[in-house]
This record gives structure tokens, C-alpha cells and sequence, in this order.
């Protein structure tokens, strides 16, 4: 098929020319370009998944961006293409208050910061508030080689035709300000674990214009300048495990909604913890379910809340994030064939000793190293079902290499 700008293109006609359709990407862009009304892209995208085809399972392909540039495609369809593949869960288990502040400060323009323990599903809820309030969004993980032109923009090296020359490359605001742009839409960017970087120095110029929203903060070879977009919402997530509101530049609190995701609610949990058990642990091992979510509960009360017989308090903040690897490797490890079948109890003190102990010891000081080795002897003690010397043993082996080094230092 090659239209003409006057020329239509109806459902009629897609159904008739599907062969071709299915198999040359630039007739399905023509065809998308002349649709007569939306009947024929949802059609196109959602029968015949035409997008899927021809630009892979996601990405921004022809095919798709043909549908964001189609004056015929509504906002629903957009997403449809913007979104396809993102495997981000629906249910929103983060605290009310906090999906309404954060939902709240990103309709007045402003950035969001998503702040809290490890494990309390930062990335995972800015996945979801982007997918809410834009119609596409890109997710960005920060390095500690990260500089300002990550985030705005700088010059390249172009290594075209052996010969190296230097051309302007967008950062992630900047690209996403691009897009908003181009397509007319609302996009999201999302910034995550910024604690990795040196975040005074990333944020400079975005500072500078976020104060200054009608500046030019980057201008393309091509001489597009790029101002900041009230179409763009920009995420950011922070791990403060290890640091306190109080310690950060004053910068970024003056500029962001600071939004503090810390404590689930016992339902959310049980919620979170159920949905994990009965996913992976469930019909693939001989474990018995309501222990193994009672022992989720109990790790995560001693870690968060402390032990209420011997009245001592929290160890340290804790989300409930990490038990999902826990049912995963349960699952796979005591599942037909798998390494702990016929070994199911040593598997789950295998398993905490992998994932969740190594965590708590990576940001844990001296006193938090004793409490977290006793926290797993108590709890050993008391699940008798299962084997959890494994995670005992191990806090225990680097609480005695805090006391050597210690010991050295007398």
C-alpha cells in the first residue's frame, strides 16, 4: 500500500491486506498514518498486536511511534503501545497517604523523591505512579559515574566512517522532554537509587532550571533547544538505609516533594507475603505455607520492631520487598529436580543466609551485627520446622570478624 496524503485507509482494508500487513513494517506505518479513525489502529495494535510483530515485545519501534504521532490515536491507545511489555504490577500496596502526596505533588509540576529503607518497593511504586500520570515513562538507574550530562545532556564521541568527531547526546530529562514534545504527551522519567551518585553535582543544572523552567538547559546539534516541560514528571527514588533526611543538601529538599515510603501495614504484608507463598512455594514443595508466612512475619517484626520479651527495639528499617527472592529461591531450589528436593528444611535457612542476611550486615554497626546474630538463633529456635542455623552463623562469623578488627585497633 503507498498512500498519498489524501488517501484513506479503513478497517476494511487493514482486514483484507492483514497478510501484507504482517509482514512489511512500512505498509503497517502507512496504513497507521491514513487510518480513517481509531476502529482501524485498535484493530492494528490490539487484534492483531501489529506492534509486537514488527518493533519486538517492547521498545520504540516504527510501528509505535507511528501510533504516538497519529492524530487519530487516542491517549488509552497510546499507552497501550507506550507501555507494552512493562510487567509492572497494578496493585498499589504502598500507604494511601503516600500515593496521594506523591500523585498530589506531581499535578502542581513538581519533581518527586521516593525515599526510604531498603526493600520497600520504591522502584516498583515509581513504576507504577509513572505509569499513572504519563503515558510512557523510561527508567533510569543512577552510577557513581554519573555526571550532569546523564541527566541533561553533553557532547559524544562519533567514532561514523573511522574518523572521530563529537556530537551533542541527550540526557534523560532532556530525551524525555523530547518525547513530550514530539508526541504531545505526558512522560515520565524516573531517576532510580540517585544515592549511588554524587547527587549535588548531578542535579546542578536541573536545579538551575527547575527554578528557571523557561531556561534552556541543553540545545541539540540539530538546534533544538530543550527547556524543561510541565508534560514531564520526573520520579527519582532514594535509598536513605544509611542516611537520614537531615543529611541530604538542602538543595534537593527545597526543589522535590520528599515522599517517605517506609512502614507496610500488616494486611499490605500479608498481602505481599501471601501472593509471594502461594506463587513460588505453593504446590512446588512439601513446605507448609502458613509456616513459611509466619516466619516472613516474624523476621520482619524482629528486624522492624524488635523483640518485645526481652523489650528490646528495632534492629533497623527493613522492607518486606526482600522476602520475595526468599519464595523464589524456595520454589525453585525444593521444586521437582531442584537442588534442595529431597533437603527442604536446610533450604530455607540456605536462603535467608543468601538473601536477607547479607542485606541487614551490609549497613548493620556493631551493636546491630549482635542483635541481628541473637535475632537468628532466637529464630531458629523457634521455627524447629526449619533449619536456620545457616543466617545464624553467618552474622555470628561477621560479628567475630568486627571483634578481631576491633581487637586490633585496642
Amino acid at each position: 500500500m503507498n498512500n498519498s496524503s489524501d488517501e484513506i485507509y479503513t478497517l476494511a482494508d487493514a482486514k483484507e491486506e492483514i497478510g501484507i500487513l504482517e509482514r512489511v513494517t512500512d505498509e503497517v506505518v502507512d496504513a497507521i498514518q491514513a487510518a480513517t479513525d481509531e476502529e482501524v489502529l485498535e484493530f492494528l495494535i490490539e487484534s492483531e498486536r501489529l506492534d509486537v510483530v514488527h518493533d519486538g515485545a517492547r521498545g520504540l519501534g516504527q510501528v509505535r511511534r507511528a501510533v504516538l504521532e497519529s492524530s487519530v490515536a487516542s491517549d488509552r491507545l497510546k499507552r497501550v503501545v507506550s507501555l507494552r511489555g512493562d510487567e509492572t504490577p497494578e496493585d498499589v500496596l504502598v500507604p494511601q497517604t503516600v500515593h496521594q502526596n506523591a500523585t498530589v505533588a506531581l499535578k502542581t509540576g513538581k519533581p518527586v523523591v521516593l525515599y526510604g529503607p531498603t526493600g520497600t518497593g520504591k522502584t516498583t511504586f515509581a513504576k507504577q505512579l509513572a505509569r499513572e500520570t504519563s503515558t510512557g515513562y523510561t527508567l533510569n538507574t543512577a552510577t557513581p559515574s554519573w555526571t550532569p550530562s546523564d541527566i541533561i545532556g553533553g557532547i559524544s564521541p562519533d567514532y561514523t566512517d573511522d574518523s572521530l568527531s563529537y556530537r551533542t547526546k541527550l540526557g534523560c530529562i532532556s530525551e524525555a522532554v523530547q518525547r513530550a514534545r514530539q508526541f504531545d504527551i505526558e512522560y515520565g522519567v524516573i531517576l532510580d537509587e540517585i544515592t549511588r551518585a554524587d547527587i549535588s553535582k548531578i542535579f546542578g543544572p536541573l536545579y538551575t532550571a527547575i527554578e528557571n523552567p523557561h531556561q534552556t538547559i541543553f540545545e541539540t546539534d540539530e538546534g533544538e533547544t530543550i527547556e524543561l516541560d510541565e508534560r514531564v514528571n520526573i520520579i527519582c527514588t532514594m535509598n536513605m538505609s544509611d542516611r537520614t533526611v537531615n543529611e541530604l543538601d538542602n538543595a534537593i529538599t527545597r526543589r522535590f516533594a520528599m515522599i517517605e515510603l517506609d512502614e507496610y501495614g500488616e494486611d499490605k504484608r500479608y498481602q505481599l507475603f501471601k501472593h509471594w507463598v502461594s506463587t513460588h512455594v505453593t504446590g512446588e514443595t512439601d513446605l507448609d505455607e502458613n509456616e513459611i508466612l509466619r516466619l516472613f512475619e516474624r523476621d520482619y517484626q524482629g528486624i522492624n520492631h524488635g523483640n518485645e520479651s526481652t523489650s528490646q527495639g528495632a534492629i533497623m528499617r527493613f522492607g518486606p520487598m526482600h522476602y520475595r527472592d526468599i519464595a523464589v529461591f524456595l520454589g525453585v531450589g525444593c521444586g521437582d529436580g531442584g537442588e534442595y528436593e529431597y533437603d527442604q528444611t536446610d533450604a530455607v535457612g540456605q536462603a535467608f543466609q543468601t538473601y536477607i542476611v547479607p542485606r541487614l550486615l551490609n549497613s548493620a554497626a556493631f551493636p546491630q551485627i549482635e542483635r541481628i546474630a541473637e535475632h537468628y538463633r532466637a529464630l531458629n529456635g523457634e521455627f524447629e520446622r526449619f533449619d536456620l542455623s545457616p543466617a545464624a552463623e553467618l552474622a555470628e562469623r561477621e560479628l567475630e570478624q568486627e571483634r578481631r578488627q576491633m581487637g586490633s585497633y585496642e
